[in-house]
């Protein structure tokens, strides 16, 4: 981690304590693919709703999928969520980038689907290759639902001793602040991704160290923490965090010092198989935010 706030890295450090005296952390990447979704502009309604059904049609994404492929060695198109607004029509790509973060080559393969649609469609005219739909560095609904990056959810069970002696408080107290500061608190400030304590500060920390884009955290911190009590009145905890941005080459990942950080996790580079390393990352990145929730929920259910 990277911070000047000293405390974090030991607060941080006494969740780590606490999971390891614990199940320790057990994660899963649900989902993993970059998007960049360019606006593109049509002539009428009606061409922009043909060009939808055009698009959503499996034979043209097959197409579609060849010409971005023809631009990238490891960039793989997923899918293509298009949406229509009056005459613009916005293409949602979603691309497996290997071990990168992936904008770059996500951005690359677009130009390619534009060229090919603009020979299908002469009318269509490029408004952005990044129509805000993506959506890059910025808050959003759809990221929260959809995903972008590595999706992925994390959980441990911390047993109740361990939570008295090092967490300081009791399991049904940290359930019950999780509640209502977590989950109630964030859903009457109408938050988007934000059902969480701090997620934003753990992701930033790791991001820094490990030569990511630190402004990616805006998205990248979605995160929803959800604890339970177990029927031997252990503390189960989860974060599901579905817009993690990372990648191990490219970018900050060949400074000396991020690359030190990435070698002490095992994920330096690219990987034997490609993308193993980047889900390295961010299996890392969401266990670091749930050792840093329950350190400071901990803090705030025993008042301390």
């Amino acid at each position: 981690m990277a911070t000047t706030e000293g405390c974090l890295v030991a607060s941080t450090n006494r969740g780590c304590k606490a999971i390891s005296q614990g199940s320790g952390a057990t994660s899963i990447i649900l989902n993993d693919g970059i998007t960049r979704a360019p606006c593109v502009r049509m002539n009428s309604a009606k061409d922009a709703g043909t060009l939808k059904l055009w698009c959503d049609q499996h034979d043209n994404f097959l197409t579609l999928k060849e010409a971005f492929e023809s631009t990238t060695s490891f960039g793989k198109l997923l899918s293509m969520k298009v949406t229509v607004a009056g005459r613009n029509v916005y293409l949602r790509l979603q691309c497996f980038s290997g071990d990168a973060m992936g904008m770059n080559m996500v951005s690359k393969g677009s130009l390619a689907v534009i060229d090919l649609l603009q020979g299908v469609f002469p009318s269509l005219q490029l408004v952005a290759l990044s129509g805000n739909m993506c959506t890059d560095k910025k808050a959003s609904a759809i990221n929260w639902i959809e995903g972008r990056g590595k999706s992925v959810v994390v959980e441990a069970i911390i047993p109740k001793d361990v939570v008295k002696s090092t967490l300081k408080t009791t399991v049904q107290s940290m359930i019950s602040v999780n509640i209502n500061k977590n989950l109630i608190g964030s859903a009457m400030a109408g938050s988007i991704g934000g059902f969480n304590a701090h997620a934003s500060n753990i992701v930033t920390a790791v991001f820094l160290a490990t030569g990511q884009d630190p402004a990616q955290n805006v998205e990248s911190s979605n995160c929803i923490t959800i604890m339970e009590s177990t029927e031997e009145g252990d503390l189960w905890i989860s974060c599901t965090m579905p817009s993690i941005e990372v990648g191990t080459v490219g970018g900050g990942t060949g400074l000396a010092a991020q690359s030190a950080c990435l070698d002490v996790i095992g994920c330096r580079g690219g990987g034997e198989n490609p993308g193993e390393n980047a889900k390295q990352l961010a299996h890392v990145v969401a266990s670091a935010v749930m050792a840093g929730g329950v350190s400071l929920l901990a803090g705030l259910s025993g008042k301390t």
